[in-house]
């Protein structure tokens, strides 16, 4: 008997919910940093990023020993081990890091407002760095995603939150340079395979995040509450590992453009997600600031596609 295969319209639907199931993922990321900042005293930014790798890495290292059994005919060249140590220590270190300290400072919802932002910095230093012109469409979108951003930046300030500007200073500068990894992987992506460049890209990561906490703190990971290492279990499953490549298997099946689109629920699933968990108010300036941003970014991956 003949093996029934799917039907036309079930991969694209699996797409669409791999996808959305990523971008859920890495929303809930915030939450699940804030928790563990309110359950522990003695937790800092590092300690709470090696919790976070010391659970993912098994995990990235498997797929990585996967994949380098299976392109065992096509290893890396000197070149291709540099952008993956470079774009790894860049987008999944250094701009982690930022996020975990801006994060100690600032509301999830607002965090995951200004990170963001990234494709819109991926089109400006595009046009800088290879003389790309912007068009009339690309400078409406900037005027929309930063005019909410502003909005919402004045409401804070209006409630006088404490560590507002330095906060706010740790993610933005989180998403500009994860704008320049997202810049950089493109080619390595096409070069060696999305879940190769992940696995290997996220191990080098895991392995410099634990030497930082070493460096700064020795050996000792065993100080902090149970709530804390089961929040850092949950964030590496269902915010690390999942995440990366429910995203990556969805985009190769609906492609770039509508997983962009999808992605799009990212920052109203935290600001939901926020409000259940974390007790943070959700108010229409907040919403209308976050709307405007989610239009400026659909445009800007609209006419960047």
């Amino acid at each position: 008997m003949e093996a029934t295969k799917p039907s036309p319209q079930r991969l694209p639907l699996l797409g669409y919910s791999l996808v959305l199931l990523g971008a859920l993922g890495f929303s809930a990321k915030a939450i699940f940093i804030k928790l563990a900042y309110a359950n522990s005293a003695n937790l800092d930014a590092i300690s709470l990023m090696a919790l976070r790798m010391l659970f993912s890495l098994p995990f990235f290292l498997a797929v990585a020993c996967w994949q380098r059994v299976k392109s065992a005919g096509s290893p890396l060249s000197l070149k291709q081990a540099g952008g993956i140590i470079s774009l790894g220590l860049m987008g999944y270190y250094i701009a982690s890091y930022f996020d975990f300290l801006g994060l100690q400072l600032i509301s999830a919802g607002l965090e995951r407002l200004i990170l963001f932002l990234y494709p819109t910095f991926v089109v400006m230093f595009s046009a800088l760095l290879f003389k790309r012109a912007i068009n009339a469409w690309v400078w409406l979108s900037l005027v929309l995603s930063y005019s909410g951003m502003l909005l919402v930046f004045i409401e804070q300030i209006s409630l006088q939150v404490s560590g507002l500007f330095l906060g706010s200073s740790f993610v933005l500068a989180s998403a500009l340079v994860f704008s320049f990894f997202i810049m950089g992987s493109g080619l390595m992506v096409h070069d060696i395979g999305s879940a190769r460049f992940t696995a290997y890209s996220m191990t080098v990561a895991c392995i410099a995040t634990l030497l930082h906490f070493v460096c700064l703190h020795g050996l000792n990971l065993l100080d902090f509450s149970p709530q804390v290492y089961g929040l850092s279990l949950l964030m590496a499953i269902f915010s690390t590992v999942l995440p990366t490549f429910f995203m990556n298997a969805g985009i190769h099946r609906i492609g770039a453009e509508p997983a962009a689109i999808i992605s799009n629920t990212g920052p109203i699933a935290t600001l939901g997600l926020a409000y259940i968990f974390l007790n943070e108010a959700i108010t229409l300036v907040q919403l209308s600031g976050t709307l405007l941003v989610l239009a400026g970014v659909y445009l800007v991956s609209r006419v960047k596609s």
